[in-house]
C-alpha cells in the first residue's frame, strides 16, 4: 500500500496537471491515516450528480453560478466557521465536508470541484488575506468570496486591500487586477499547507508541522528554506541526522542568510548527537 507522501508526491509530479481537489483532500492523511480519500470524493461526485440534475441543458453560466451558490451555501450548509477560525480541521477537506465549516481556501477547493464538474470554470485567486474565486464571464470576472458566495465589487476589492499598504496603495504600486489572477494548485495547495504550518508553529506541535514540512519540501522543491524549516522540526523531533543534512543543505546554499550564524551554531550538538545514534 502507498504511502501518504508517497501519494502525495504523485499526485503534484506534473505541475501543469495536478488534481486540486485530490491533492487538497491527501493532506488530511497528516490528521487520519486511515482516511478513505475515494469515499470523500465520491460524496462530492454525488454532490455534483445531484446538481446537474437540476440544470436545464442551455443554461447560461450566471444562473448556473446562482443555482450552484443555492446548493453549495444554503442545501448544503457550507459556510466560515467564525466561530473556531484558527481550528487546523478547517484546513482538512474531509473535516469540512463533515461540518460544512471552512476557511475561505478549503471552502473554495470544495466549490470550485463542484463547479468543474458542473461545467463551470471557477478559479481560484489567491488575495492577500482572505482566498478569493472567480468566473470569467463575456462582460468580465465576477470575484467571489468562499465565504457566502457573494459577488464582490471593485470597491470592496480595493477596500480590503488596504490594510496590506500602511501609507495607503500609491500610484506606483500594482493594479488591482494584478491580485486577482488566477492562482495555480501548487500555489494553493501551499498556501493550504502554510495555513497549517503557522498553526503547528504557533503552539509548537513538531510532528504535524514536519508532515507538512514533508509536503512542502516536494512542492517546493527550490525554496530552501522550506528545507531549512523541516531541519528545525526534525532537530525538535529528535532525529539529529535528518536535522543536520537539511540545515547542511540550507547553509550551503545560503551561508550569508540572516539567521546562518545561529544556525551553523546548532550544528556541533547535532554532530555530536547523530555519532551517538550510530
Amino acid at each position: 500500500m502507498i504511502n501518504a507522501l508517497d501519494y502525495f508526491a504523485s499526485l503534484i509530479q506534473e505541475e501543469e496537471h495536478i488534481p486540486l481537489f485530490e491533492a487538497a483532500l491527501s493532506i488530511g492523511q497528516d490528521d487520519d491515516p486511515q482516511l478513505d480519500l475515494s469515499a470523500c470524493m465520491l460524496q462530492i461526485d454525488k454532490f455534483a450528480a445531484q446538481l446537474r440534475r437540476r440544470l436545464p441543458a442551455d443554461i447560461a453560466p450566471i444562473p448556473k453560478l446562482r443555482l450552484l451558490n443555492n446548493f453549495f451555501y444554503q442545501e448544503l450548509g457550507f459556510a466560515g466557521n467564525l466561530n473556531d477560525y484558527y481550528n487546523p480541521e478547517n484546513s482538512y477537506l474531509h473535516k469540512v465536508l463533515i461540518t460544512r465549516r471552512g476557511i475561505p481556501i478549503s471552502l473554495a477547493v470544495i466549490y470550485m470541484e463542484l463547479a468543474q464538474q458542473i461545467g463551470l470554470a471557477v478559479k481560484g485567486v489567491s488575495f492577500p488575506g482572505h482566498f478569493l474565486m472567480k468566473l470569467s464571464v463575456k462582460n468580465g470576472d465576477i470575484i467571489l468570496d468562499p465565504f457566502n458566495g457573494n459577488s464582490l465589487s471593485r470597491e470592496e476589492i480595493e477596500d480590503r486591500l488596504e490594510p496590506f499598504f500602511i501609507n495607503g496603495r500609491g500610484p506606483n504600486d500594482p493594479p488591482v487586477a494584478s491580485y486577482l489572477a488566477e492562482a495555480s494548485a501548487t500555489t494553493i495547495l501551499t498556501r493550504m499547507l502554510r495555513n497549517l504550518k503557522a498553526l503547528f508553529a504557533e503552539h509548537p506541535h513538531w510532528q504535524q508541522f514536519l508532515n507538512v514540512q514533508q509536503r512542502l519540501v516536494m512542492l517546493l522543491p527550490d525554496e530552501v528554506s522550506e528545507r531549512r524549516d523541516r531541519g528545525l522540526a526534525y532537530a525538535n523531533l529528535d532525529c539529529p541526522q535528518a536535522a543536520l543534512e537539511d540545515l547542511e543543505a540550507y547553509l550551503a546554499q545560503c551561508p550569508q542568510a540572516s539567521d546562518a550564524d545561529l544556525l551553523r551554531q546548532q550544528l556541533p550538538e547535532l554532530r555530536a548527537a547523530s555519532r551517538r545514534l550510530n
